[in-house]
């Protein structure tokens, strides 16, 4: 056991567990390493004061995670641990459950107190009420919850997001997540089009909280969507996603892959069932419309990244290392063909959690070199917390510099931070031969009327033999939403209300970024859960 904590010689004692003056919990006497050095007693009712955040399942080093495509999280130490979850204050007004934190509301002060208490599986339990995938939050979610977490106002937040990993990883290891089929059916029929983490939600809580039959439809060749393509193995495991999946079949989900729902079958879809749930994500992305925009070599993120995804799973030995190029072993049945970087010089247009995970693909697959423009300047290091002169107060989600695991590894890789800040691009350059040779940029800086303006002078041109573009998505594919005649937002959006997530077609419901616009996983979910209980609603509730 680790010396920051180890067994006191004194075996037990009774402990205030922070929650109410009234209420102690008997507890293993354990001292810890308390952040000015010395070593005391485990308290939980100083734990934010003396214990300094730690994070207890760090990132595998970044020359290991470099080597292959698996994932990048490490083993959780047990005994950091119940050291992290000490530093929850269990404050009166836990922020990290209220709309600015956890979108799904997850009670976190409390499986924390289970963390720290060994009630490891009613830590689960509580996790599992109001969250269906924490396997996936746990891995890919960039944890608002820390954001809005109190003890963050005067010093770093709680490790919530590895407090989730660990107690859904330990749920599924001792064998406490099992099939859980309804007692009883509804002999009602829902047809849920995407199987996203939106899709996935809704069809979970309408099979097994409201016991309706329900078939998700997908297009791909596996079910998950983005979990499944769009977010990259070395983030989110594919056995993991595909191990959700399977349970679910198990609760009596029906999965329909390859299956596409366009404007011919839609019409034919929504006949056949009671109700129809649209969870088709925002998948057109912004584009970039400079002179040279249709030479070779300049690709979507998704497209990238989803090509290298669909050539893993054609070949799995490729996830071992990155020796073996995945195209090899690339099968028909995937088609589209990949999109090496290898021993190019790659440039990524945006930032996000997508940019990085470009970045990160792009490292693996051998780039000879590597940069990613971004239009707007650097954030600042540290959250004004009050908010005064960014306008970014806590609990808001901090707009701050992060390092996240691409970033890392392009230092590691070429010994500098790959982000370029206030960047504009102006032109792709072409080879003479169709593709992409280069990226005309200019700085750009904000002026008072907060207009970008060009820096004169500043003027660059950075080899390219690759150029990926991650700048967003705009709005859901309208195939579907034209076949229905489905009212949109401004953005083209299909128009529903969180009221009910009713589109203006009868017994048609729309949920997740096709509804909201591109967003977390988390808020994928928590449209799930809305949606399925609208669509109860509709077909006359658990009074059946």
């Amino acid at each position: 056991m680790p010396a920051a904590l180890r067994a006191s010689p004194m075996p037990r004692r009774l402990l205030l567990d922070g929650r109410s003056p009234a209420r102690r919990t008997l507890l293993r006497h354990s001292t810890v390493q308390r952040r000015d050095g010395s070593v005391a007693p485990l308290n939980k009712l100083r734990g934010f004061i003396e214990i300094e955040r730690k994070a207890p399942a760090p990132y595998r080093p970044a020359a290991d995670r470099l080597a292959d495509y698996a994932e990048i999280n490490g083993p959780a130490d047990q005994a950091e641990l119940t050291r992290q979850s000490a530093r929850c204050m269990d404050c009166g007004t836990p922020f990290c459950h209220t709309h600015t934190g956890c979108p799904i509301s997850n009670v976190i002060p409390e499986f924390n107190q289970q963390v720290f208490d060994g009630e490891w599986r009613q830590a689960y339990s509580n996790l599992a009420s109001t969250n269906n995938f924490p396997e996936f939050t746990g891995r890919v979610c960039p944890a608002p919850c820390e954001g809005a977490c109190v003890a963050g106002l005067v010093d770093e937040s709680v490790t919530i997001k590895s407090m989730e990993y660990s107690i859904i990883e330990r749920a599924w290891s001792e064998g406490w997540v099992v099939a859980a089929p309804p007692a009883r059916r509804s002999g009602k029929k829902v047809a849920v089009v995407g199987s996203g983490p939106a899709g996935l939600a809704a069809a979970d809580e309408l099979n097994k909280k409201y016991g309706h039959a329900v078939t998700v439809f997908e297009r791909a060749e596996r079910a998950g969507g983005l979990l499944t393509y769009g977010i990259p193995n070395m983030k989110l495991d594919k056995e993991t996603v595909q191990r959700r999946v399977d349970l679910m079949e198990a609760e009596g989900i029906s999965f329909v892959t390859g299956a596409e729902v366009d404007a011919a079958a839609i019409s034919e879809t929504v006949e056949g069932f009671d109700a129809t749930v649209l969870a088709i994500g925002s998948t057109v992305p912004n584009n970039l419309p400079i002179p040279g925009r249709d030479l070779d070599g300049i690709v979507y993120a998704m497209e990238f990244l989803t090509r290298n995804q669909k050539a893993l799973f054609a070949n799995p030995p490729a996830l071992l290392t990155t020796e073996v190029t995945p195209e090899v072993g690339l099968t028909s049945k995937y088609g589209g063909g990949f999109i090496s970087a290898k021993g190019k010089h790659v440039v990524v247009i945006g930032g996000g959690d997508t940019g990085t995970d470009c970045i990160g693909t792009s490292l693996r697959h051998g780039c000879k070199s590597l940069i990613n423009f971004e239009l707007f300047p650097a954030p600042p290091d540290e959250q004004d917390k009050r908010g005064e002169a960014s306008g970014n107060p806590w609990p808001l989600w901090p707009r701050i510099m992060r390092l996240d695991y691409g970033h890392e590894e392009a230092s590691h890789r070429f010994g500098a931070d790959p982000r370029t800040y206030s960047v504009l691009s102006k032109e792709f350059v072409s080879d003479g031969a169709g593709r992409v040779r280069a990226v005309k940029t200019v700085q750009v800086e904000v002026g008072p009327d907060g207009r970008f303006a060009e820096v004169e002078g500043s003027e660059r041109e950075h080899p390219a033999d690759l150029v990926i573009l991650a700048m967003g998505f705009r709005h859901p594919e309208q195939e579907i939403v034209r076949a229905l005649r489905l009212e949109t937002d401004q953005r083209s959006n299909a128009k529903a209300s969180t009221s009910d997530y009713k589109t203006s077609a009868p017994g048609v419901f729309a949920a997740g970024d096709c509804r909201r616009g591109q967003s977390l996983v988390v808020w994928a979910i928590n449209e799930g859960r809305g949606v399925a209980k609208s669509v109860d609603a509709y077909l006359g509730g658990k009074g059946w």
